[in-house]
């Protein structure tokens, strides 16, 4: 995969205390960015713990799943998408926009 520029460092990938705490217990393991934040194989810690970016997918708002949601760190889709929305006043939840989900792990 040809990967553009990074248009964020690592270290901002995952910084919401609540969501930091679900990655470390190892519920969390991707983060959807609108920009690119990380190129797999780099790592980057949350509280002294090192993480590795496993792979890097180009998707829609209308790709996530379930699944996808509940790796995300959030009970359901329908929750995420509420989430979102309510962090994002003014935004329309449209299912062609364009996301990177940056998947990881914890290194062991």
């Amino acid at each position: 995969m040809n990967l553009p520029e990074k248009s964020c460092e690592i270290d901002r990938l995952v910084t919401h205390p609540k969501l930091v705490s679900m990655s470390l217990n190892g519920i969390k393991t991707q983060q959807r960015r609108d920009g690119l934040y990380a190129y797999p194989n780099e790592t980057f810690q949350l509280e002294g713990t090192e993480f590795i970016i496993t792979s890097i997918e180009r998707k829609t708002l209308g790709d996530m799943t379930e699944a996808d949601a509940i790796a995300e760190g959030y009970p359901s889709l329908a929750a995420y998408k509420s989430l979102i929305l309510k962090m994002h006043p003014g935004m329309e939840w449209d299912e062609n926009h364009l996301l990177w989900v940056h998947h990881f792990k914890q290194v062991k």
